[in-house]
């Protein structure tokens, strides 16, 4: 398995934490908003291995998004649900991500 790819379940799996409603809220409130820079270079990192892998991008970018914007309430617990669902996908796609042209 590429270091992309790991990197990107990780990061799933962390934005799907966050985005569990009350519990995403008390985690990033209790830490002061520590998770979201963590989560910021998180995804940095993740898109820097994507980027030489030849991975899918989208991912990593609407986690960057969202680590910058997530201190607002409520858009930031709908923006790590959809940043773990766009996550979760592009980490399942194995390598049909190859053959497309969006890259």
């Amino acid at each position: 398995m590429k270091m992309s790819r790991v990197f990107i379940l990780i990061t799933a799996l962390l934005e799907a934490i966050l985005g569990i409603p009350v519990l995403g809220g008390a985690i990033v409130l209790g830490m002061s908003y520590t998770p979201l820079v963590i989560m910021f270079i998180l995804h940095v990192i993740t898109l820097a291995l994507v980027l030489r892998e030849g991975g899918p991008k989208i991912g990593s970018l609407a986690g960057i998004v969202t680590s910058l914007i997530a201190w607002i309430p409520f858009v930031g617990m709908v923006m790590h649900i959809l940043t773990a669902i766009i996550l979760f996908v592009t980490s399942f796609m194995g390598d049909s991500y190859r053959n497309r042209s969006y890259r």
